[in-house]
Formats: C-alpha cells, structure tokens, sequence
C-alpha cells in the first residue's frame, strides 16, 4: 500500500480514464480550489489515485498513479494554483459508484463524499481497501 492515497474526479466527457490510458500519462491541471490544490501540494511520486468519473456514471473506475509531483499549473494566470502529472495503473475490475459508496459505512467519512464538490482528496488506508473490496479486488 502506497504512502499517501487519494481520489480525483473528471467528466468522463472532458477527461476520462481510457484518455489517460491513451495518453500514458496527464498533467493535471485546472483545478481552483484552496483546499485541492493543497492536496495537490501533498502528492508524492508513488502515490495510488483512485480515478472517479463524475457527472456521467459517477462512480471509481480505475487507480493511477503520481508521476510528478507538484509544480505550477500553467492554466492559472494567477500563480496561485498547482498541477500533477498522472499516469494509469489500471482499471477497477467493476466500477464503484457514488451510491454504493454513500450506502457503506466504512465509508461514512469519505472526503469525496463529505466534501462532494472537492475535485482532489484524501482517501485513507482503511477507505482504499473498502473501495477495492467493492470493486471486487
């Protein structure tokens, strides 16, 4: 089990996991958020993400991994804001949504799901092993 695990969030239609699977890896960028982009700032080299598609199918698909860590995010006019770089691992054996989430209760203190509009967050060791059970792994 890595160090540090954590889940981001993309629009399937914007960026999905088969996009990064094509690509072989992603800066990820864009996000706007205070408390993210210090999630951002915490992420190593190494570190296991879990890959959520949002909007459309809601749900964990897949796991990737840290393959840069920090550093500014050249969309962000601003200078304020930070991005990864990300690379695939693999997919999930079966996707685990939003509502069977919300329906475990080791799962009841989930960032993603306390903090819903969070796009990056922490998943603890306890919450990574109940994902990947659901998931069938």
């Amino acid at each position: 089990m890595p160090s540090q695990t954590w889940l981001v969030k993309s629009e399937p239609s914007t960026y999905s996991y088969a996009d990064l699977e094509r690509d072989g890896k992603t800066v990820w960028d864009g996000v706007r958020n205070f408390t993210a982009r210090g999630h951002l700032k915490e992420m190593q080299v190494g570190d296991q993400v879990f890959f959520y598609h949002s909007q459309e199918g809601k749900a964990v698909v897949a796991i990737a991994e840290v393959a840069k860590e920090a550093f500014p995010d050249k969309s962000d006019e601003t200078g304020r804001f930070v991005a990864v770089e990300l690379k695939p691992v693999r997919s999930l054996k079966q996707p685990v949504t939003l509502e069977d989430m919300k329906a475990n209760p080791a799962l009841a203190e989930l960032k993603m799901i306390r903090q819903g509009r969070l796009s990056v967050s922490p998943v603890t060791a306890d919450e990574w092993k109940a994902i990947l059970r659901m998931a069938g792994e």
